[in-house]
């Protein structure tokens, strides 16, 4: 129908009862029909992980004027999958994960389930958003970044992205903002990543915990400077992951 509101698919990968994901239902609601799937418990660092060794089920749990959800059983791409194919009378006009309880910039990315629900949007030809607040606490404040999650969800709802391109959006913790930087990622690694945590005299137990370093840190164009002065970080990212510029050298080899 011509008259028909643009359907948003919403996700996450902190569970369907993280405030992140309940604050961004809120702060989409006036642009368009919300459907919503969202992993039944947390499925942080998942990626674009597939569960295929067992069944994946769905319940729905509300439904509204304009706003259904569901829980899952997989993982957050599972969601993507599972909805679209199940559950959604048409094709989505937006893929939007979170908002995440935690940084998804610079090579976070990566082990993102938040960017494993971007990643199969945008693989799927949807135009697909990631949005992050650098805060872990269960009860973080996202008031701060509602108007610009409406503004960027607006806008790409209006102009579209490019094929095989989609927005990782990352909000520093802080009543502050200072306005939008686009950014590149950042370089960088994780270091100190394991914390001996032993179970009944077994030593072999670990904590995953880590430190990232920056390799440019006085970068001003990269995410990392931008959260670390205040800035919403928008980093437009590819799934085509093919090294371009290293194809013709690697043809010489052969």
């Amino acid at each position: 129908m011509e008259n028909q509101r643009p359907l948003i698919l919403i996700s996450n990968d902190d569970g369907i009862m993280a405030k992140g994901i309940s604050e961004l239902i809120k702060f989409l609601r006036p642009l368009g029909e919300i459907v919503v799937m969202a992993p039944d418990s947390a499925r942080s660092g998942s990626g674009c992980a597939l569960t295929v060794t067992q069944p994946v089920h769905y319940q729905l749990l509300r439904k509204d004027v304009g706003l259904t959800v569901y829980k899952c059983t997989g993982t957050p791409t599972d969601c993507i999958k599972l909805a679209w194919h199940t559950v959604l009378d048409r094709k989505p006009d937006l893929v939007v994960g979170g908002i995440n309880h935690g940084d998804n910039s610079a090579t976070n990315v990566h082990y993102s389930g938040t960017m494993g629900v971007v990643t199969e949007g945008c693989l799927n030809g949807i135009p697909s958003i990631g949005f992050s607040l650098c805060s872990h606490e269960p009860g973080a404040d996202f008031e701060a970044a509602g108007p610009y999650v409406r503004q960027i969800a607006a806008q790409v709802l209006e102009k579209g992205l490019p094929p095989l391109t989609c927005l990782n959006v990352n909000f520093p913790d802080t009543k502050e903002l200072k306005g939008i930087k686009v950014c590149e990622q950042a370089k960088g690694h994780w270091t100190n990543e394991w914390e001996a945590c032993p179970r009944k005299g077994n030593a072999n137990y670990f904590w995953l915990i880590g430190e990232f370093t920056d390799f440019e840190p006085d970068n001003e164009k990269n995410d990392h400077w931008a959260l670390a002065n205040g800035y919403v970080a928008i980093t437009p990212t590819t799934v085509d992951v093919t090294a371009y510029g290293f194809m013709d050298e690697l043809k010489s080899w052969f």
